[in-house]
């Protein structure tokens, strides 16, 4: 049921506007004047405001500012005796939903009343929509490492300096970009994202700093690059360390001189972006080997923030996976589960190479396969994504992966990292087999990048049978 205030020096339109109000079903509250009507909306949960202009100690229209300035998606009904065009066209400008004269047509008023409810619906429904697409979710843990990233970002967001994250995949490097552009005085321009390592070589620089028409062959009318598109706010460079040194070397202009020119075009574009930059590689060594350029390392590591590894920081895995547990259950719309203790320790026993991706996607198949308690045996049996537990005890579906029976036979291994290269193996050749061989496809479906499966298959000598013909 909807709530209503009705804000009015004068009892007889307070009484008249209730009954009908209520007689279509509205709870319905009152206020005598704009002091006692602010008041209350303050302390209560309204859906709709009617206001009088003229009222003593604060006139409706000071009280519309009041709620523009704080609450702008309630909806406010100016009504007034002593309506005019003027009136109507001021209560507008302010933000009043819609200005009624004095007596009001019922019909009118009802219909006034339904659409400003259904109105306030909506953006309640889009803000909510907009929190789940575009939350940034809290960077959780305690850990000494976490506590002074939290402090760094604190310090650095309010200003403009250009910061570089390093860290290894799936350490939670974009999460520490999304949160220093919303605490930054940027957070309400864009935050685009360029992944590096994702974009052909030959086609970064029209993917950074856009195009002009007929400036190649496909291009077959004008595109805006990703730096005119960040203007007033944040361009996050992830995987900075893959992009090609022609790319940097443009790059470089644009940090230095705030100026961008488009492939193919001869006009200087202004820019004014701050860039955050991230990379999984140490770019002093790439430095080293002519794979990047020293000048623009010194242009982009102002403030340099190191994400920890998950193994460095186990102590934050319990508090990692009950909210991601908590999450998962939500999104499958399942009854919350719980995590044992001794479930804790043995995910923290674990190592994590995929870092918090991986625990992830750990927590995500415990969810699914475990029963209301996630129990140590649980961990034992399904953190492998081929079905191993520590013990070794569960047999892989040799029909499902089509595998000799020995492939990973413990018995034949003589240490850990042969028999985990092994399984890391057999599960990716399974997944692209699945998959047909789409290397895009199967990245994303087991949660790494693109470029990190292209190592895989190099290191592993996966190949489909067409390429080795």
């Amino acid at each position: 049921m909807a709530r209503i205030l009705i804000i009015d020096d004068e009892r007889s339109v307070r009484s008249s506007l209730r009954e009908t109000l209520e007689f279509e079903d509205y709870e319905v509250d009152e206020a005598v004047d704009g002091i006692e009507g602010w008041e209350k909306i303050q302390q209560g949960n309204f859906d709709l405001v009617f206001c009088d202009i003229k009222m003593p100690r604060m006139d409706g229209m000071e009280l519309l500012a009041q709620v523009q300035k704080n609450m702008p998606e309630l909806p406010v009904l100016m009504i007034s005796g002593h309506g005019t065009i003027e009136n109507a066209i001021e209560a507008t400008r302010l933000g009043a939903f819609d200005f009624i004269s004095k007596p009001p047509d019922l019909n009118r008023l009802l219909i006034t009343v339904r659409n400003a409810l259904e109105k306030k619906n909506l953006v309640t429904e889009t803000k909510v929509l907009k929190q789940k697409v575009y939350k940034t979710q809290a960077i959780l843990g305690d850990s000494p490492a976490i506590i002074k990233i939290k402090e760094t970002i604190d310090r650095v967001a309010p200003t403009d300096a250009r910061i570089l994250i390093t860290g290894e995949n799936g350490t939670g490097k974009e999460l520490v970009a999304r949160w220093i552009h919303e605490k930054s005085q940027r957070s309400k321009g864009p935050l685009i994202e360029v992944n590096c390592a994702a974009i052909p070589h030959e086609l970064i620089e029209s993917e950074l700093f856009g195009h002009e028409k007929g400036a190649f062959t496909s291009a077959v009318k004008q595109r805006i690059g990703k730096f005119e598109q960040a203007q007033g706010g944040t361009l996050f460079l992830d995987e900075i360390g893959d992009m090609p040194l022609a790319a940097q070397a443009k790059v470089l202009r644009a940090l230095q001189e705030n100026k961008i020119t488009r492939v193919g075009g001869e006009k200087d574009i202004t820019v004014d972006v701050r860039i955050v930059a991230a990379t999984n590689k140490d770019l002093v060594k790439e430095i080293d080997q002519n794979n990047f350029r020293l000048d623009l390392y010194h242009r982009l590591s102002v403030i340099i923030i190191h994400v920890p590894s998950l193994n460095a920081r186990k102590d934050d895995i319990p508090t990692l996976a009950d909210q991601f547990v908590k999450t998962i259950c939500t999104d499958y719309n399942v009854p919350a589960k719980a995590i044992s203790t001794a479930a804790h320790e043995r995910l923290k026993a674990y190592n994590w190479t995929g870092n918090i991706r991986e625990l992830r996607n750990v927590v995500e198949r415990l969810v699914i396969l475990s029963g209301p308690t996630i129990t140590e045996q649980d961990v034992l049996q399904y953190a492998s994504p081929l079905g191993l537990g520590a013990d070794y005890s569960t047999d892989l579906p040799r029909e499902a992966t089509n595998l000799p029976q020995d492939v990973l036979d413990p018995s034949i291994f003589t240490d850990f990292q042969s028999f985990k290269d092994q399984a890391e193996k057999v599960f990716i050749e399974y997944k692209l087999k699945e998959n047909q061989w789409n290397v895009a496809k199967t990245a994303e479906l087991i949660g790494i990048q693109r470029s990190h499966l292209y190592n895989k298959m190099d290191k592993f000598q996966l190949k489909h049978k067409k390429e080795e013909a």
